[in-house]
């Protein structure tokens, strides 16, 4: 079994492996490891060090084929302090995931930095979240989840992270491998269970806030779900790592009937 979630096939290709594939369907990757590896395109794109990103914006644009594709990056807005960038999934012939991050320069601010978000439990200690047992894929299966007690339908709070590489043979910083597991938020504490006679309820986007950089290999998720009345639901999330609280996450959702009804 392989090690990495992709392969590199030369300066702008790569290869995903079975550790991709998504969860509702068994053809597609998941959106976290590409998530992670457009982070990781856009962190190298013409990289500063006076800088960091500050927020990354996803838009799904179809099902994201596993197999070969490309990733293009450039720089939309350039400046001395403030740069927009964005990155492209090409597969098959057309974009399956458009990304735009926010570059913002670094400052001395601790004397007035402040945190309003609470902190929510760390992993040492916890049991192993079963739940997520009932998302198939093998990227879901890849992952060691976490459960802080109360997880229930619609509200959670859960741990995960993964022992494989992004990119074989490539080393990736904190940001990229925590923000390359953020999608599983939408799945952690799901109002109804995925499949049969039930509902999909897939993001269309992801949207990551960074007030920090984080640090470490666990992903903290402390997520709130909620359906609307005509098909359209949010999953909201506060990110943490064994810090405390480093971001938001936002994925607007599409909620649709599955089986006999669908």
């Amino acid at each position: 079994m392989p090690e990495s979630y992709y392969r590199a096939l030369g300066e702008d290709s790569f290869e995903s492996t079975i550790h991709t594939q998504g969860a509702w369907n068994d053809h597609e990757q998941h959106m976290s490891p590409v998530a992670g590896l457009l982070a990781y395109a856009l962190e190298n794109c013409s990289p500063r060090e006076d800088m960091r990103l500050a927020r990354i914006s996803y838009d799904i644009l179809g099902v994201i084929p596993r197999g070969t594709f490309d990733v293009r990056t450039k720089i939309l807005r350039p400046g001395r302090t403030i740069e927009l960038l964005e990155a492209e999934l090409i597969a098959e012939g057309r974009t399956a995931v458009r990304a735009t991050a926010w570059r913002l320069v670094k400052g001395a601010t601790a004397e007035v930095a402040a945190l309003e978000d609470a902190r929510m439990p760390g992993p040492d200690g916890l049991e192993t979240a079963h739940g997520m047992t009932q998302w198939p894929g093998d990227f879901i299966g890849s992952l060691d989840f976490r459960a802080v007690d109360g997880l229930r339908p619609g509200r959670g709070q859960v741990w995960v992270r993964t022992p494989y590489d992004l990119v074989e043979g490539a080393p990736a910083s904190d940001l990229v491998r925590l923000v390359g597991l953020v999608d599983t938020a939408n799945g952690i504490a799901a109002r109804v269970p995925p499949g049969g006679d039930s509902y999909m309820f897939p993001n269309v986007d992801l949207q990551i806030h960074l007030h920090r950089a984080p640090r470490g290999e666990w992903l903290g998720l402390d997520t709130k779900v909620t359906f609307g009345a005509d098909g359209i639901g949010l999953t909201s999330s506060v990110l943490h790592d064994a810090e405390g609280p480093f971001g938001r996450s936002e994925q607007i959702l599409t909620v649709r009937r599955l089986g006999l009804n669908a």
